[in-house]
């Protein structure tokens, strides 16, 4: 963050300082313990726990000062909502870093990979900040936008939505050079009611951007490459066909990772990523779309998306356990990347010559539609050819299935009985283990890969 004195603040935020002045260096937490020192504490209230109760030990750990509601004994500056108040602090920075390039990324699906990506380019080039994980609200973004500095060249935002307006919001703070719509798809529909919605949330993305800004639209639906008639700048898309600005070309699967010929208006050149499943060529082409518009070259580009590894935790994770493969896909889950690591799940099992085992929880915020979308899915497993669909929790995914497919339909209530299949399995077998976040099914993977580990041995292999 820019070193800003406490009473400056004060006046950016619209607050009262108490206590002396000083001068501040770190960016904001909300979390005591992850204090830094010179950092701002961010006393929220929430649910169960009050941040104001907190600040003693924010002070402890390094913080300086805390935005807070109320008076506390600690130095601090008294605001009417404290994430407003971060909001102005953080559009103050930006207009502070006239040379900083921020680009925002939203989607129904992709987003945190493809800033994984993205990421792993830019830092080739330059100081780069972005979030930990798929830290995208209106508290993330802004957090991640003040740990820039004068030296900070890159910044990456992820901005989702759970109401209209909100991204129109992170956008007005941000005020992005480059916005990234990747797709649109049935995540979060119901909370939004129907996708038509959640394509009205995602385009603020678009309408929101400055004449001056770069639109890149993904080519993957329906609704995202009408959303070029919103924006008067610049537009690029990405995507598998020929009418794409940046699209793949030649694409093989080997080993369960893409092979493609990246192609942009400045060249071609080959990439082999070290990231699992075809649904991955779309994130790298969106990475590959954001930075051929900061004039990084095809090359450079190639080279690190080669080389790129995803940082964020339990998103198509390889284990190789002494024989058997376990994808755990476990962080989140939408009827768009189910189908997608169902596909995965194949073709690793075909490489390996075992048997492909979907072990599937609920996908949540589907709304009316969940019965259909987990339905659909089921019957898709029985159309790839996977072995056994196992249902844990999620009956739903059965519900159209014949009993005279070849696919064996095991159901079950909880993550213990299903980890009990371990004992069916066999040498070059593929599990799949995929959830809503909810579901905590790296519960389950860890118990999978144990109850492996055990059996092994024990010499029952």
């Amino acid at each position: 963050m820019i070193a800003l004195q406490a009473s400056e603040i004060a006046k950016i935020v619209g607050g009262e300082l108490i206590g002396s002045d000083i001068t501040v260096t770190a960016a904001p937490a909300f979390n005591s313990s992850q204090a830094t020192n010179g950092s701002i504490f961010l006393a929220l209230l929430g649910e169960k726990t009050d941040g104001h109760n907190f600040v003693s030990d924010a002070f402890a750990h390094g913080a300086v000062i805390a935005l807070v509601t109320r008076e506390v004994p600690e130095r601090c500056i008294v605001v009417k909502d404290v994430l407003t108040a971060l909001n102005s602090l953080a559009s103050h920075v930006r207009l502070a870093l006239p040379e900083l390039k921020v680009v925002a990324l939203t989607g129904s699906q992709g987003k945190t990979t493809t800033k994984d990506l993205l990421r792993q380019i830019l830092e080739t080039v330059a100081p780069t900040v972005a979030p930990a994980g798929n830290f995208n609200n209106e508290l993330g973004a802004p957090i991640t936008l003040l740990q820039c500095d004068e030296k900070t060249r890159f910044c990456i935002l992820e901005m989702g939505a759970r109401h209209v307006g909100d991204i129109a919001k992170l956008c007005k703070m941000a005020t992005p050079d480059i916005g990234v719509v990747l797709r649109v798809g049935t995540a979060h529909v119901g909370e939004f009611g129907s996708e038509e919605l959640v394509a009205k949330a995602k385009s603020e993305m678009i309408s929101s951007l400055q004449d001056s800004a770069i639109s890149v639209l993904g080519q993957y639906d329906k609704y995202t490459p009408a959303m070029a008639s919103l924006h008067n700048g610049t537009t690029v898309t990405f995507g598998e066909t020929t009418s794409s600005d940046v699209r793949a070309t030649d694409i093989e699967i080997r080993e369960g990772r893409p092979h493609f010929d990246l192609v942009t208006p400045a060249g071609r050149a080959s990439v082999a990523l070290r990231i699992i499943g075809i649904h991955q060529v779309a994130n790298a082409l969106a990475a590959a779309a954001i930075a051929t518009n900061l004039n990084i070259s095809v090359d450079l580009i190639a080279s690190a998306l080669s080389t790129a590894e995803l940082n964020s935790k339990w998103r198509m994770e390889i284990s190789e356990l002494d024989g058997l493969v376990l994808i755990n896909d476990s962080y989140n889950s939408s009827p768009e990347s189910a189908e997608a690591a169902l596909r995965t799940l194949v073709l690793f099992a075909q490489e390996r010559g075992g048997q492909s085992w979907a072990f599937l929880g609920k996908m949540h915020e589907l709304g009316a539609s969940s019965l259909q979308h987990h339905s659909r899915l089921g019957t898709l497993a029985s159309e790839l050819g996977i072995d056994h669909l196992v249902c844990v929790g999620a009956p739903e995914y059965a519900a159209q299935i014949s009993g005279s497919g070849a696919m064996t339909v095991h159901l079950f209530d909880s993550k213990e009985l299903a980890a009990d299949l371990v004992n069916q399995m066999s040498q070059g077998d593929v599990v799949l283990v995929k959830a809503s976040r909810a579901e905590k099914f790296e519960e389950l993977a860890e118990l999978i890969s144990r109850n492996w580990n055990c059996r092994e041995v024990g010499g029952e292999s």
